[in-house]
């Protein structure tokens, strides 16, 4: 067997992994969310981009973020998605950095990420749009 038909055997297998049939669009929205702050936090902890690991560690997984968040707005609206994901993945950062990097954030920041909760739940269960 060829590269080409490699490729082709390849191109057909892909889809059905993430398929929308196999996995919660949902589901994976929520792994997208984490494998993006991990992304976040290695950015911090590459210092610059001055440490290798953390360095390529956070480029994969944004690459593995978009990839899955592309998958994820063939079945839900950008819209949704979007707010979703940046709602989740700002307060999960500040969780994550407040364990890792003791980074504690004020009570302008406390009011600010329960207004981000808050903003996704009235998304989530009010809007029409994310049924």
């Amino acid at each position: 067997m060829d590269f080409a038909e490699n490729l082709q055997k390849m191109s057909k297998i892909q889809p059905l992994l993430f398929s929308e049939k196999l996995m919660n669009p949902w589901v994976l929205l929520g792994f997208a969310i984490v494998i993006e702050v991990i992304g976040s936090n290695c950015i911090k902890a590459s210092e610059g981009f001055s440490k290798p690991l953390p360095t390529v560690v956070a480029i994969g997984a944004f690459v593995i973020a978009l990839y899955l968040l592309s998958v994820i707005t063939k079945t839900l609206p950008i819209g949704i998605v979007y707010a979703v994901w940046s709602g989740v993945g700002i307060v999960l950062t500040a969780i994550v950095a407040y364990f890792a990097f003791g980074q504690k954030p004020d009570l302008a920041g406390f009011i600010g990420m329960g207004m981000i909760i808050a903003g996704v739940l009235v998304i989530n269960l009010f809007s029409k749009a994310s049924a």
